[in-house]
């Protein structure tokens, strides 16, 4: 066998080789078995989920590193959101095909109020001997996602490509899974306002407009907190250090309650155009700043003081805006009295006095 001869042989060797692997790849289960196969073993390669329901809304999630996943590529993801997420990508167990009797119905409905989810996965062209090459995003399964079985404890899903629903769930979890596939962009935001730690804040500044004599601005820079008054700018040199640290020490972790992106429009612009009660900035290291304007919120449950008189404002909670201002929100006082302090909560009597 001459030289040439050889190395076509060999190039043929080759391709053959390469052919059994991707047929290897790609033929594993059989089509009985891909139209019940709902759930993703491996979550940590899952890249995207793509859902999209009857009514025209459409819902991206995207994973941009270690815990951090993107909302339609503009706002972070909710963590236990996602994590809940995964959880049941990874656990869904189909339990039976929907009986005959109850297919066309199922289909039916289906048809008409269902959720389509696409997942995308990192994936490798060629897997052998524990080796791995060739990795590339992929969609790996589309499926769709109906209603409820009438005892609560299932959820019909159907296989794209298959004509057979089936009755899905998850072990030892006692309801259905449809409510976690939700196309609303409120249920997946990150409730996060502030999440700076001490150590990365430059500076934070606290306005008051109805109390401008109590309107302040707290400097952290040098490992040293500096406290200045608004109105004058003047440095307060007696001040409640505790306090003070406990306030720039709140800014870790705050969230608000609730996105009301259904309020009323007349009501929202009401209060917004009104003047806030506080206005609250904080800048980090990187120069970057999160500000939140924070409105009374009127008294709506009609609740009364221990005379008996009714409180003009809600005692409990507060309208506010964040995100530029773009987003109009619920906060809880529980939380943020912390953060809303006044300048004279920090001052200290002078001596002698």
């Amino acid at each position: 066998m001459n030289k040439r001869n050889i190395i076509i042989l060999i190039i043929v060797l080759i391709l053959i080789i390469i052919a059994v692997i991707l047929i290897l790849n790609q033929g594993s289960g059989t089509y009985k078995n891909r139209i019940r196969d709902f759930a993703i073993a491996d979550t940590a390669s899952v890249t995207k989920v793509f859902m999209a329901d009857k009514n025209n809304r459409t819902l991206l999630l995207e994973r941009k590193g270690t815990g951090e996943w993107l909302l339609n590529g503009t706002y972070k993801a909710r963590n236990s959101g996602i994590n809940m997420l995964m959880e049941t990508l990874r656990s869904l167990t189909p339990k039976s095909p929907v009986p005959k009797k109850g297919h066309d119905n199922v289909i039916s409905q289906m048809a008409a109020r269902s959720i389509k989810v696409e997942i995308y996965q990192m994936v490798f062209r060629i897997r052998i001997f524990g080796l791995n090459w060739f990795p590339h995003e992929k969609l790996t399964k589309t499926y769709y996602v109906g209603g409820s079985t009438p005892d609560n404890l299932g959820t019909f899903m159907l296989m794209e490509g298959s004509e057979v629903p089936f009755v899905v769930h998850i072990l030892g979890f006692r309801g259905y899974v449809a409510a976690r596939y939700s196309t609303l962009e409120k249920d997946w935001r990150d409730h996060t306002i502030f999440k700076t730690p001490l150590r990365d804040i430059r500076k934070v500044v606290m306005e008051i407009p109805g109390e401008p004599h109590n309107s302040f601005e707290v400097n952290n820079e040098n490992a040293e907190m500096k406290l200045f008054g608004l109105q004058n700018h003047e440095i307060i040199s007696r001040f409640d250090t505790l306090k003070l640290l406990n306030f720039m020490t709140s800014f870790a972790d705050l969230r608000y309650e609730a996105l009301l992106d259904e309020v009323d429009p007349h009501r929202r612009d009401s209060i917004i155009h009104s003047v806030p009660r506080n206005i609250l900035s904080l800048i980090d290291i990187k120069g970057d700043t999160t500000v939140i304007k924070a409105f009374e919120k009127p008294n709506d449950d009609k609740r009364y003081d221990f005379e008996g008189k009714i409180y003009v404002s809600d005692r409990d909670r507060a309208y506010a805006l964040v995100n530029h201002d773009r987003d109009f929100v619920l906060i809880q006082y529980f939380v943020f009295d912390k953060v809303l302090r006044p300048l004279e909560y920090f001052e200290l009597p002078e001596e002698g006095r």
